[in-house]
């Protein structure tokens, strides 16, 4: 569905996009992880068929998006991460327009419109104003909005940015559903847990490279321990006791608020801890996770 080989963009002397290889199967989901310009978003637009690239070599759906531009967007679905809705029409015409757009048949867009209005449980909403649907709703909307062409590839920038608890499991049963038809989803996100949820394979992008590739699982055996153990000292005290646990994992991490120490048995190391007559304010066990794996991967400063 997407294939790439050192592909490059660049805007002027900046290199958003440094020479990454891609494979992307028909019918799994593809995740994009990585910090504020680590050049995901450049990625995304080269696969939109809407930015070229630099140099490189890119497929899209078999086709080379330089030369056939207008018929891969044809059987793209394309989701932003900002919702771009009409209020001045009602959800159904929202659905309508579009599909407009494609050239598709009135009655053929009417029929689409209800059964994706259903798929993203928005039917009864259907004559309603656009402004008076709540954040999770706007979103569901967008995602059938994209879904009108029937897209064998979906783009999904953030999808779920901003949403409940209750609507972000909503829409990952969306996606889930969608994954299950046959559609391709390639999509970026800040939630670690979507990508362990939703991402069948992953990269993991800074400073416009690859830098990690695999599965959820993968990743996590390959960059971090089985269990992570938190210990939470005094203010001011982690450090010092980093030293006095530091053989006690194979790696230790000194944060300002506790101490992480990456083990495969979280309680096997704490009662180390105890042993050594330390007396840790709170102390957590929990599984390592795709968040350690991204936080190593790409450090934890923050980008702007």
């Amino acid at each position: 569905m997407v294939w790439a080989r050192g592909l490059r963009k660049s805007y002027g002397d900046l290199e958003a996009v440094r020479g990454i290889d891609l494979d992307v199967r028909p019918g799994e989901a593809f995740g994009f992880l990585g910090p504020n310009g680590a050049g995901k978003s450049s990625t995304m637009r080269m696969i939109a068929a809407v930015s070229p690239p630099s140099a490189g070599e890119l497929m899209i759906l078999s086709m080379d998006p330089t030369t056939h531009g207008p018929q891969i967007r044809a059987r793209l679905g394309v989701c932003p991460q900002d919702d771009t809705l009409d209020n001045e029409l009602n959800v159904r015409d929202n659905l309508m327009v579009y599909g407009s757009y494609f050239g598709m048949r009135k009655a053929e867009v009417a029929a689409r419109a209800d059964e994706l209005l259903d798929f993203v449980q928005l039917r009864d909403k259907a004559k309603g104003k656009v402004e008076d649907l709540s954040g999770g709703m706007k979103r569901r909307l967008t995602i059938a909005r994209s879904l009108i062409n029937d897209p064998d590839l979906m783009l999904l920038d953030e999808p779920t940015t901003g949403l409940d608890p209750q609507a972000r499991h909503l829409l990952w049963d969306r996606l889930f559903r969608l994954k299950a038809r046959g559609v391709t989803l390639v999509l970026t996100t800040h939630y670690m847990d979507e990508a362990e949820q939703l991402c069948d394979r992953l990269v993991v992008m800074d400073g416009g490279e690859i830098v990690a590739a695999g599965s959820p699982l993968e990743l996590i055996r390959a960059h971090s321990t089985r269990e992570v153990a938190e210990l939470r000292f005094g203010v001011g005290d982690n450090e010092q006791n980093a030293e006095l646990v530091a053989d006690l994992a194979p790696r230790v991490e000194v944060l300002p608020d506790r101490l992480l120490l990456y083990t495969d048995d979280g309680e096997a190391t704490l009662a180390q801890v105890h042993e050594r007559g330390l007396a840790p304010m709170a102390v957590l066990v929990r599984r390592s996770t795709l968040e350690d794996v991204f936080l190593r991967l790409t450090g934890r400063t923050l980008v702007e």
